[in-house]
């Protein structure tokens, strides 16, 4: 597990926003990409917030099921006639969540933060599954979008959300400059496979 910090304030920047706050880069986070062959193959991946798809196409490509779940239908259209993804325009901060009782053996989040949806994505982690989770941090507020502190994780804030029910396989807390300056948390956790019978 490797872990660093974006320590000083100075040292964050805004992520690149040409998109009036969306974004909508071609290629998939390196970070989901690094980890991506944790999720079993022929599973099923759910990409949350998935604004235009670029990860649900990633995985599509790879031989994945995917669920994509925007709120945002412009967004979301462009995934309509992906082969082997399934679009769905939800909000899922105020309606009822759209997979009750279903887990994933792989579950996609970057550049997404809503606290009360957390442990139930944690839930939806199937056996053998992993969570790839890749969000904006505490930092990086004084510098770009977004400010909100409704919005950026607080130091160990991925590391508790699983505590004691994946095993993280990697996490960091840190700045990078990978698209952009920025302050970010990121993890890799799994969920131990069901014994063999």
């Amino acid at each position: 597990m490797s872990a660093s910090h974006c320590r000083s304030p100075e040292q964050c920047a805004p992520m690149a926003d040409s998109n009036g706050g969306r974004h909508a880069p071609a290629e998939p986070s390196r970070w989901v990409i690094r980890w991506a062959d944790r999720v079993p193959a022929g599973g099923t991946v759910l990409d949350v917030a998935c604004g235009y798809g670029r990860h649900a196409r990633f995985f599509a490509r790879r031989g994945y099921r995917v669920q994509a779940v925007d709120r945002d239908e412009a967004q979301i259209a462009g995934l309509r006639d992906v082969a082997g993804v399934a679009a769905l325009c939800a909000d899922i901060e105020r309606a009822p969540w759209p997979y009750p009782e279903q887990q994933f053996q792989g579950i996609v989040v970057t550049n997404y933060l809503y606290r009360p949806l957390m442990q139930r994505l944690v839930d939806a982690v199937a056996p053998g599954g992993v969570l790839i989770y890749e969000t904006f941090s505490a930092g990086h507020e004084r510098y770009g979008r977004p400010r909100n502190p409704d919005h950026l994780l607080q130091p160990g804030e991925l590391l508790e959300a699983v505590r004691g029910r994946l095993r993280v396989i990697a996490y960091e807390d840190v700045f990078t400059g990978e698209t952009a300056p920025a302050c970010i948390q990121r993890i890799c956790a799994s969920r131990e496979p069901l014994p063999a019978p």
